[in-house]
C-alpha cells in the first residue's frame, strides 16, 4: 500500500475517481490540488457537467465534512450557518446551531455563487479569505480545506468580483466531445446499474492527512523557480488577466502544492503548469494556455514533473484550417438542426485545439475564424 501522503492522496482519491468519471482528470486534479494549498476552485460550465458531482465524490473518497447549497437571490444567511439556538436565546445569548452547516463543514460546494445576495456576499467573504464566521459577539474558526462553486456564468458587477476573487484556481467544464459520449454512456450505466463501487477504507485519508500535507506545502523550497515565476507573472499580466501582487504571492502556494503532489520538496519550473488557471475572463484560457505551454516547453524537461505539465501533442494549424474550412462549406449547404449542434461541436473542439498553437499570429487567425463560424451557429 503507497505510504507516502502524495501516493496515498492518488489511491484514495484521484485515481479511483478518473476510473469512475470519463474525461474529467483535469477537474479531479484541480479539486486536488485545491485541498493540499489550502485553496478554493471555481468551476465554470453549463448544468449537468458533474461540478458537484466530483466535488462531494471526492470529499467522501477522503473521509471529509462534506457541505453543499446552491445558491438563489433569496437565500438567507441561516441557510448556510445555521439558524439561531432559540434555547440560548431565551438565556440572553445569541449563538448558532452550525450542527451540518457550513462552519462544521472540511469540503463546501455552493453551487450558482453570483446569486449570493449582500447579506450572505460579506459573510463569505470572511469565510473564503479567513476561515472565520462571526455572529454578533460569537467567532467561529472553520475546519474548511477548500471552498468549491460554480455558475454558468462570471461576475459583472464589483461586489461580485471580490467574492470571484476569492477562488484562486478557475476551471472551464464543457461537455463531453462526441468522441468521449459512448465511454462516458458506459460508465454512467454500470454506475446506475451497479451503484457505486465498493472501495476498501482502510487506507482513506482524513481531514487530519490532508492538513498534514499542506504543512509540508509551506516547507517546499521555492528559490529555484522565483526568476522564471516571476517573468511568468509578467507574461500573464501582459495577456490582461488580473494577477495583482497578493494573487501572485497566493499562486506560489499552488506552485508548492504541485511538488508535494509529485512527492518533491522543492519546486520546479514543471509546477508553473498552475498558471493555466488563474484567467479572469472565458477569453483568456486559450492564450493563457498557449503561454504557459511555451513555458514549459522552454524549461525542457524537469524532475518528476506534475502530469498536468505535460505537453499536449503537437498541433497541426493546417490540419486545423482544413477542418474550420470544411465546416464553413457544411454550414454554406444549409444544414438540419441535428447537424448543426453536431458542427458547433466540431468547430468548438477545433477552437480548443488552436489555442495550443505557439505560433501568435496563426493561433489569432484560427481562433478570430473558429469564432465567427460559432457565431454564425448561434
Amino acid at each position: 500500500m503507497p505510504d507516502a501522503p502524495a501516493d496515498r492522496l492518488r489511491h484514495s482519491a484521484t485515481d479511483r475517481l478518473k476510473a469512475r468519471f470519463v474525461g474529467r482528470d483535469e477537474v479531479i486534479d484541480l479539486i486536488a490540488l485545491a485541498v493540499v494549498a489550502g485553496e478554493h476552485l471555481f468551476l465554470f460550465g453549463p448544468p449537468g457537467t458533474a461540478k458537484s458531482l466530483l466535488v462531494r465524490e471526492f470529499a467522501g473518497a477522503v473521509h471529509c465534512r462534506y457541505f453543499e447549497y446552491l445558491l438563489t437571490r433569496f437565500s438567507e444567511p441561516t441557510e448556510l450557518f445555521g439558524p439561531v439556538d432559540l434555547a440560548r436565546l431565551r438565556e440572553g445569548v445569541v449563538a448558532t446551531v452550525t450542527t451540518g452547516m457550513l462552519p462544521e463543514a472540511e469540503f463546501a460546494f455552493l453551487d450558482e455563487l453570483f446569486n449570493a445576495n449582500s447579506a450572505i456576499l460579506n459573510n463569505l467573504l470572511t469565510v473564503l479569505n479567513e476561515r472565520v464566521y462571526r455572529r454578533g459577539a460569537e467567532t467561529h474558526r472553520l475546519p474548511l480545506l477548500s471552498a468549491f462553486a460554480a455558475s454558468n456564468h462570471l461576475p459583472e458587477d464589483d461586489a461580485l468580483q471580490a467574492l470571484f476573487d476569492r477562488f484562486l484556481l478557475r476551471c472551464k467544464v464543457d461537455a463531453l466531445p462526441r468522441t468521449q459520449l459512448p465511454a462516458l454512456l458506459a460508465a454512467g450505466w454500470a454506475i446506475e446499474r451497479n451503484g457505486k463501487p465498493t472501495t476498501d477504507r482502510s487506507d482513506a485519508l482524513t481531514a487530519d492527512d490532508l492538513h498534514a500535507m499542506g504543512r509540508l506545502v509551506k516547507d517546499v523550497v521555492l528559490e529555484p523557480i522565483l526568476e522564471p515565476y516571476a517573468d511568468a507573472v509578467e507574461k500573464v499580466r501582459d495577456l490582461g488577466v488580473t494577477l495583482s501582487d497578493r494573487r501572485a504571492v497566493k499562486v506560489l502556494k499552488l506552485v508548492a502544492a504541485s511538488a508535494v503532489m509529485c512527492g518533491r520538496a522543492t519546486a520546479n519550473v514543471s509546477d508553473l503548469w498552475v498558471l493555466r488557471y488563474v484567467w479572469d475572463r472565458v477569453e483568456q484560457i486559450g492564450p493563457l494556455g498557449s503561454l504557459v505551454a511555451g513555458i514549459l516547453d522552454h524549461a525542457g524537461k524537469s524532475d518528476t514533473p506534475h502530469p498536468r505539465a505535460a505537453q499536449p501533442e503537437a498541433v497541426d494549424v493546417e490540419a486545423l484550417a482544413a477542418e474550420l474550412a470544411e465546416a464553413e462549406r457544411e454550414l454554406a449547404i444549409g444544414p438540419k438542426l441535428v447537424e448543426i449542434a453536431r458542427l458547433r461541436e466540431r468547430v468548438q473542439a477545433v477552437a480548443d485545439r488552436s489555442s495550443w498553437v505557439t505560433d501568435a499570429t496563426g493561433r489569432s487567425h484560427l481562433l478570430t475564424q473558429a469564432g465567427a463560424l460559432l457565431k454564425r451557429l448561434g
